[in-house]
């Protein structure tokens, strides 16, 4: 298995799977001693709350210490300490570093400067794998598979990482994609390009009423002030959808709501109380995955 998890293109078919019987393993036993002795570096140079208190919980849940930062005021950093002195400091200290960094390729980068399994915890608009797999973990636990799952992607679809990292996982399961985004936040060429050379369907719409009943997940982003240079511009796009529950008459049976959170307005509450939504649940199993993020990387089989 590949030593650090960068990219969701690091691992192959069969190492994502069994990344997620590792996570149902994790599920079932809720927490173990397997790490004791192991220290994780949790170094969040930009705010997280779901992604880092899971990492954080999972790791002591495997019977790791943790140690890091979550506000680089605190740190060097802020007296102008490099990325490079920074990683190459802390992995002095640790078995494994859990990243999350601003800049695009910084999760790469400290993973070429050490000599310690590194995870991506999301790099800018680039990669969040990590989320990617809680994501898989969910669609099989809701489907009861992986292949041929029809997913509706909405709202952000240009800056949104979380979105261009499961559209890359799930190409490994004869997927079917709709991409619902107005024009300005639409799917980056470069990935629609990576789906028509593996011959994989998806169509576009600027409407979200208009394939809600043609999906097996809805999978709902928010757009994400943070990528918007211009304050005005994400004004003009920020409450572009609103899934309501009255829109949700006549979805497919087995449909379920994703969001990889936090959620803005693009959700309403009234939704969380239909059989569709899933995204709490969703957010739980990140844990579970996590933990078998970890504990693979440390060398468990």
């Amino acid at each position: 298995m590949s030593k650090s998890l960068i990219s969701i293109n690091d691992f192959s078919r069969d190492e994502l799977l069994h990344i997620l019987s590792v996570a149902r393993e994790m599920e079932e036993t809720g927490s173990s001693k397997l790490l004791d002795g192991k220290v994780v570096a949790c170094l969040f140079f930009e705010p997280s709350t779901r992604t880092r208190l899971s990492f954080e919980t999972a790791a002591k849940r495997l019977g790791a210490k943790v140690i890091g930062f979550s506000d680089v005021a605190n740190t060097s950093i802020s007296k102008g300490e490099t990325l490079k002195d920074t990683i190459k400091m802390v992995s002095n200290y640790v078995d494994i570093i859990v990243m999350r960094h601003p800049l695009e390729g910084a999760a790469r980068y400290a993973s070429e400067i050490c000599d310690i399994p590194v995870v991506n915890a999301g790099d800018g608009a680039n990669q969040h794998p990590s989320q990617t797999l809680l994501d898989l973990y969910t669609i099989l636990q809701t489907q009861g598979r992986l292949e041929r799952v029809a997913v509706n992607m909405v709202g952000d679809l240009k800056y949104g990482r979380t979105v261009h990292s499961l559209l890359q996982a799930l190409s490994h399961f004869d997927p079917e994609f709709i991409f619902t985004a107005p024009e300005a936040l639409r799917m980056p060429a470069e990935y629609k390009t990576f789906l028509e050379k593996r011959g994989i369907p998806f169509l576009e719409t600027d409407s979200l009423m208009e394939h809600l009943c043609d999906c097996d997940i809805l999978y709902m982003t928010r757009v994400q002030q943070e990528r918007f240079s211009d304050p005005m511009e994400y004004e003009k796009f920020k409450d572009v959808y609103r899934l309501e529950r009255s829109m949700l008459a006549g979805v497919r049976e087995n449909m379920k709501i994703l969001h990889p959170l936090p959620r803005v307005g693009e959700i309403a509450e009234d939704v969380d109380n239909t059989p569709y939504a899933y995204y709490f649940k969703q957010a739980q199993n990140g844990m579970y995955v996590r933990m078998a993020i970890i504990a693979c990387l440390l060398g468990y089989r």
